[in-house]
């Protein structure tokens, strides 16, 4: 009825201004996409809590952040997809920085330096890459383990089967069961679990090649990149970061 009134009147109403859009709210949380089987980096405990290096540097990144980290297990060979699908905020597992990845992920400066290693049963006759020649050799899906071995054209070649796993943790088991020749992992990985079993498992001084790890976000976020970059920096200069790697490592190996 009022507004019948003012028109029958002959009267103009004035042009409400437009309210002015809401300024961005900063993230609160951020969900961490990671792969539960991969100790040391993450992984499950007996009570399947999860634990691990990676765990404690992501957390440790978000309280001086001042958010809340949440993870989230997800399939590693479509890492990028969760990523980019925006199931996920972050990628914080281990994560190897190639030149292929760049093209989907946007990476903080390097925090930790791994190997591609060989991984073998104690009793095998194998001694060097040489000697993979018509083995078969198993990687996890999804991993650097399998560019890495792909790159070295000459030894990928000559093997019987690159068998590709949904995790290492399987990929041990059918070693040591005879249904793998070889293990191609993370030298951290691989190093753990040999660590665990003395005397089952005997690593190669042959190797794929070196690599570093770094945090990877999507390639718009560069704000959040730019933040993780700053807490991994602190956390390295205040010695944060070398605490936390003793406790895992049993040394400081983290990437200055």
């Amino acid at each position: 009825m009022a507004a019948l009134v003012v028109t029958g009147c002959g009267k103009k109403e004035e042009p409400v201004a437009a309210a002015p859009a809401p300024a961005p709210v900063a993230a609160k949380a951020i969900v961490i996409g990671l792969d539960d089987n991969f100790p040391p980096m993450g992984f499950r405990d007996d009570k399947n809590e999860l634990i691990g290096f990676d765990i404690d540097l992501a957390k440790e990144a978000g309280k001086r952040l001042g958010v809340e980290v949440s993870f989230k297990p997800i399939d590693w060979s479509a890492k990028e997809a969760e990523l980019n699908g925006n199931r996920i905020d972050v990628l914080w597992n281990g994560l190897t920085i190639t030149e292929e990845r760049k093209a989907n992920i946007l990476f903080t400066k390097p925090y930790l330096e791994n190997r591609q290693i060989v991984v073998v049963t104690d009793k095998s006759s194998i001694t060097n890459k040489a000697q993979l020649k018509g083995k078969v050799v198993g990687v996890q899906d999804g991993s650097s383990a399998v560019e890495a071995v792909q790159k070295d054209e000459a030894t990928a070649k000559s093997l019987k089967e690159l068998k590709k796993f949904g995790d290492n943790v399987t990929a041990l088991m059918d070693l040591s069961a005879g249904r793998l020749d070889a293990l191609v992992v993370d030298e951290i990985v691989g190093r753990y679990y040999a660590g665990k079993k003395p005397g089952e498992y005997r690593v190669l001084e042959d190797n794929f090649g070196t690599e570093d790890y770094g945090v990877g976000t999507r390639k718009g976020d560069t704000e959040l990149a730019a933040k993780l970059d700053k807490a991994l920096d602190d956390m390295k200069a205040d010695g944060t970061a070398a605490k936390i790697s003793t406790q895992w490592f049993g040394k400081d190996i983290i990437k200055k």
